[in-house]
């Protein structure tokens, strides 16, 4: 950054002498200055080009149109311009007023131009800063949004381990999953990782087109294939050339179509729809299924050559219910990231760890996350309770309809306490610190639990 970055600066003042002198001082310093004499000509030139300026210099006392006007036109078009105003009625009051509505800093005429200098520069940096790590802000999240995966459980430990393994290579992959366990971001991930990141990552829904429309999105057409067709169209395997491309859902194609996708895998090769001639295609093919195939293929309802070609590698990811020791990491980061696109500061409280903990999370990741940003954005104490969630994730039933239990057959809730501790203790072979860790509490927690039940520590 330069010592003086050169802007373009608005200044604003109906005393014309006044307006002339600063503008003379500004233009010296090498900037390019917009006069406007007066408050009403200064909002047509905000209404017409806010965009333009880098920073508005706006006296505070003027006829028609007084400065703090002029500070909420800049607030209203383009907020992120920072503006100094200036005022020869110096008082604490109207400093303050000034600053609350959103002003940089404040000069007190008459002004030394040292101040000036000095006070110009201050704003421009702190802008260009501003703008930086906004766009900082944005590029993070939306790498996040699309790659991060949250959870240290040994479930997805594995998966880490398998992404790291495959992603260097070209090797065709299937993940399987319920909805909602983050298949996308995994198949996002291993293309991040690889040698192809440099390349295009192109996804479809399988199960969200019909036959025909789902053959043209893969494999494009060309020019009089059909009535409409009036211009070739390439399809997402030519579109993830040198990427990859990702198929959700595979398990929903068609046998016709599962052919075709077949001879994709073998020949790295498709057919425009029309087309006489293939043409080669160039990427790393990524499938996701919320069904076991194997399953399909035994049923017929799915080609067992493509099966095969499909699941050189397979990654089998985890429901949530089968990885609980990571709900609270999962709620603390959808926590955090919904607090600041909502502009709240949230806490909260212990309760909700072990309420989300107990649910059984049907939707899985995804409907964990729903549910704490539909929290987030109804929260007003600014502390998330169990109130702030659904009622069915405040009292789950573990039971269907015809089988409620008898209310002498419940226990209490120290007896379920226990009853699951004792029971993540048999998994682990009494493996204490293992035990700890799927619980997601410390050695000493997990004794004093055993302790208040009046289990041995041995057991």
């Amino acid at each position: 950054m330069s010592e003086h970055p050169r802007a373009r600066i608005l200044v604003v003042d109906d005393d014309q002498s006044a307006l002339d002198s600063l503008s003379e001082f500004l233009e010296k310093e090498g900037h390019e200055v917009f006069r406007a004499a007066g408050g009403p000509h200064a909002l047509k030139l905000l209404s017409a080009q806010a965009s333009v300026f880098d920073l508005v210099l706006t006296d505070l006392r003027m006829r028609d149109t007084d400065g703090m006007k002029v500070l909420e036109a800049v607030g209203a078009t383009r907020k992120e311009t920072p503006v100094i105003v200036m005022t020869g009625f110096a008082s604490m009051e109207t400093a303050i007023e000034a600053i609350r509505h959103g002003a940089y800093d404040y000069l007190s005429k008459p002004f030394k131009l040292d101040h000036v200098r000095m006070l110009v520069r201050r704003a421009l940096e702190q802008a260009v800063l501003r703008s930086e790590n906004r766009k900082l802000r944005t590029v993070v999240a939306s790498h996040e949004s699309d790659t991060e995966i949250i959870g240290r459980s040994p479930e997805m430990v594995e998966v880490y381990k398998l992404i790291a393994r495959v992603a260097p290579l070209q090797t065709t992959v299937l993940i399987q999953g319920e909805s909602g366990t983050g298949k996308e971001r995994v198949a996002r991930l291993i293309h991040k990782t690889s040698s192809r990141s440099s390349g295009p990552f192109r996804a479809v829904n399988c199960g969200a087109l019909t036959e025909t429309l789902l053959e043209s999105e893969l494999f494009g057409y060309v020019k009089g294939a059909f009535t409409g067709a009036v211009s070739n169209k390439v399809g997402l395997f030519e579109a993830a050339a040198g990427g990859t491309c990702f198929l959700d859902e595979i398990s929903n194609t068609t046998p016709a179509l599962q052919m075709k996708l077949l001879r994709v895998l073998e020949e790295r090769e498709i057919l425009r729809v029309g087309a006489t001639q293939p043409t080669y295609v160039d990427v790393r093919i990524i499938a996701a299924t919320n069904r076991r195939l194997e399953e399909l293929v035994r049923t017929q309802a799915f080609r067992e050559d493509l099966y095969y070609r499909l699941k050189v590698v397979t990654a089998d990811l985890p429901a949530l219910r089968n990885r609980r020791g990571d709900i609270p990491l999962l709620l603390d980061h959808f926590v955090r990231r919904y607090s600041v696109s909502a502009g709240k500061t949230v806490a909260i409280q212990e309760q909700v760890y072990s309420m989300l903990s107990r649910y059984s999370w049907p939707g899985n990741v995804r409907e964990l996350e729903n549910a704490v940003e539909r929290a987030i954005a109804l929260n007003s104490s600014g502390v998330l309770t169990p109130d702030d969630f659904p009622q069915e994730i405040q009292q789950p039933c573990p039971f269907l309809p015809s089988e409620s239990p008898s209310p002498a057959s419940l226990i209490t809730l120290a007896e379920k306490e226990k009853e699951y501790v004792l029971e993540v203790l048999a998994a682990t072979g009494d493996n204490v610190s293992r035990a700890a860790e799927i619980l997601d509490i410390d050695r000493r927690t997990l004794y004093r639990i055993l302790e208040r039940h009046g289990v041995e520590r041995g057991h």
